[in-house]
């Protein structure tokens, strides 16, 4: 039998497959045991109450989707007092995902979650920085770190920094992340887009963009999770576009010890038990005993000076 476990920082994983945050919630119970996954990511929360974004929130497009949901959230009171216990049966490590507008209220939100029953915090500092003028946190060195120091001193648990495609500085990016004391990356969130109906010449969501996810968005993420695990000592979760075993694999080789199932959530329910599957499979074909064995295993020695230079021309 093949070894599909995994090592995230401090924690070991049962297998590398888990929910990207926002498609995924307890009411899967349903569907399948969840105790199958390498970890539980919980929907983003918010300190305060929050409806979300007008309505159409999701679109499809070829090769994924369109989304603008806008983080609701019934408020850290509500998904402590419900939520965490809910899980607290599963044996799966549960991380829970946090967003906030200032840097106060990241560190005051990390606090309040750093709470027995959660394993993890994954930051969504893709979200926008109100003293930044809108600009998402992680899009820049300076504004990861501000937030990444303060995170870090309200909380021992592991700390996950979740990224944004939409930055030229994703090197720098990861590296600010890391210095302020992240235990990992997830790599990446959404890339901004837009679609519009031709015929009404309306966009086709309610907030007029949105972010790209799926087989689209694929290649990106893909891109970004080499640059990150090359940059960085700390491990590296990949997630965007993954609906097969290969993808999975892929995304290993680049140099992640893990990955998150997004959009494939939404297409079919049991997409991560088939994964998780699917890639033991994928593995005891190819003879590769250990996940281990995958990551960073890329044959791109002879590309090295010409990626060095890439990632570092202006």
């Amino acid at each position: 039998m093949v070894d599909l476990s995994t090592r995230i920082g401090a924690l070991t994983l049962r297998n590398p497959v888990m929910p990207a945050s926002g498609t995924f919630s307890r009411e899967m119970t349903e569907v399948f045991d969840l105790d199958l996954l390498g970890a539980l990511v919980t929907k983003t929360i918010t300190a305060e109450t929050r409806g979300g974004n007008p309505t159409p929130r999701v679109c499809e497009v070829e090769g994924g989707m369109l989304n603008s949901i806008g983080i609701p959230s019934k408020g850290v009171g509500a998904f402590l007092a419900s939520e965490v216990p809910a899980y607290a049966g599963c044996r799966s490590p549960l991380v829970v995902s946090i967003s906030a507008p200032t840097v106060e209220g990241f560190a005051e939100l990390c606090r309040a979650v750093s709470v027995p029953g959660v394993t993890a915090i994954e930051a969504n500092i893709s979200c926008p920085n109100i003293e930044e003028d809108g600009k998402a946190f992680a899009m820049r060195p300076d504004t990861t770190r501000r937030v990444v120091e303060a995170l870090r001193e309200e909380t021992e648990l592991p700390l996950w920094a979740k990224l944004t495609p939409n930055t030229g500085e994703t090197v720098e990016v990861a590296q600010a992340a890391q210095d302020a004391g992240a235990d990992a990356l997830v790599v990446a969130n959404t890339i901004l887009s837009m679609s519009i109906d031709a015929r009404s010449r309306t966009p086709k969501l309610g907030n007029l963009m949105g972010g790209l996810s799926g087989p689209a968005f694929k290649p990106i993420a893909l891109r970004m999770t080499y640059q990150c695990a090359r940059s960085v000592d700390i491990p590296v979760i990949g997630c965007g576009g993954i609906t097969a075993a290969e993808d999975i694999a892929e995304f290993l080789i680049a140099g992640a010890s893990a990955v998150q199932i997004g959009t494939a959530n939404f297409i079919n329910p049991t997409a991560m038990p088939r994964l998780i599957s699917d890639l033991g499979h994928f593995m005891a074909e190819e003879g590769i005993e250990r996940v281990a064995d995958l990551v960073g295993s890329i044959r791109d020695g002879a590309l090295d000076e010409s990626i060095r230079f890439m990632e570092t021309a202006p």
